[in-house]
């Protein structure tokens, strides 16, 4: 199989389209497209599937991705040796929940930072960011759950363990019925679907929760700064509202002998090894993370 069709390949898998791809590599799109069909016709199947804005890619190609990058990449960094490059060097991409991001990552990776490491850093939901990975926007993603496929590697992170809390004069409404006497009480909430406090109903109390919620805000430091305020309870990560929990400004409704939790995994993208810094930011997350 040709090297360059496999470069070729790749290109288009990470920037998501056949136009994004020919100036990354030096070509024309039209080249760039026919190559790409030289490569499908070898294989006897589709790799893309052609979009109005892009490409998106097929089973087969995530398949192809995950086996190739590593040695095309290795490769290329073989044969860019004898290049000088006198720029800054290239940044991690790495993005995940706003929370995590902002109370547990950035703190950990700042002695990269300082000692030279570019980060480019975005938030959104895992899903999407899972999607940006594989079409080569990032390098790294924090995930709430375990890619499937095996095109990307997921290392297990973190388990973030839920908690059921309130401000003490909220607490001291909802009496020894919380499950009852909760339904009187204003639920501030992540979304409105209620995931977080819908799952610890269920894993906890072995029922349905049919609250709605009083208050919804996308980012869970809101969430804590309200349920701290009085405004109402919540389901929240422990690690998130560790601090108000020691300070006594929350307090736990309700403690099961096992709380709920969820496994965060750390994934990169196939090839991003070639960036050195990125394993570096890989292995202090992981080695950090034993203490989250």
């Amino acid at each position: 199989m040709d090297l360059n069709l496999l470069r070729t390949f790749l290109a288009v898998y990470r920037s998501g389209s056949f136009t994004a791809a020919a100036p990354l590599l030096g070509l024309s799109q039209p080249t760039v497209t026919a190559q790409v069909r030289a490569l499908e016709q070898q294989l006897g199947r589709a790799l893309f599937t052609r979009l109005p804005r892009g490409a998106e890619p097929t089973h087969l190609a995530h398949e192809l991705a995950g086996r190739v990058a590593g040695p095309v990449d290795a490769l290329a960094a073989v044969a860019g040796t004898a290049t000088v490059h006198s720029g800054p060097p290239e940044p991690v991409y790495l993005a995940g929940p706003a929370e995590l991001l902002c109370v547990r990552v950035m703190p950990a990776l700042a002695p990269l930072v300082a000692g030279g490491v570019r980060l480019r850093v975005a938030t959104g939901l895992t899903d999407p960011l899972l999607e940006q990975l594989r079409a080569g926007h990032h390098d790294l993603v924090i995930s709430t759950r375990r890619p499937r496929g095996r095109a990307l590697v997921a290392y297990p992170l973190m388990d973030e363990d839920y908690v059921l809390v309130a401000a003490p004069p909220v607490a001291a409404r909802a009496g020894e019925d919380v499950c009852g006497t909760t339904a009187d009480l204003p639920l501030v909430t992540y979304a409105e679907d209620l995931p977080i406090a819908r799952r610890y109903w269920r894993d906890v109390f072995g029922k349905r929760l049919t609250a709605e919620a009083a208050v919804t805000m996308p980012d869970l430091r809101g969430v804590v700064a309200a349920v701290a305020a009085g405004a109402g309870y919540s389901v929240l990560p422990r690690y998130l509202c560790a601090a108000e929990l020691a300070s006594g400004a929350l307090v736990p409704l309700h403690e099961p002998e096992e709380a709920p939790f969820n496994t965060v995994f750390l994934v990169q993208r196939p090839g991003a090894g070639a960036n050195p810094a990125v394993e570096r930011v890989r292995d202090l997350l992981l080695r950090e993370a034993r203490t989250w």
